[in-house]
């Protein structure tokens, strides 16, 4: 069952907040709200480094291609000069 974030609109909210302050209780919300925050802040961060890890690794495969064409170029014009010279 998929249900559409619409489902959370104004009125919806104020009773979940008000279920979560009868829950936890009031002492316990700036607790909770740090831990969230926390792990919101490791998830981000964690994205972040995988998001670095996949951009470098394209990049360093394109480097690799590059150099790959170079050499080959280079291959072609030297077999390309020593036929010239025979």
């Amino acid at each position: 069952m998929n249900l559409p974030l619409a489902v959370f609109d104004g009125p919806v909210i104020w009773v979940v907040l008000f279920v979560v302050l009868l829950l936890f209780g009031g002492s316990k919300l700036p607790e909770l709200a740090r831990g969230l925050g926390k792990a919101k802040r490791e998830f981000k961060k964690a994205s972040d480094e995988v998001e670095d890890e996949v951009r470098n690794a394209v990049e360093e495969d394109e480097r690799r291609k590059f150099r790959q064409k170079q050499i080959e170029e280079e291959e072609r014009a030297k077999r390309a000069q020593d036929g010239k010279q025979n």
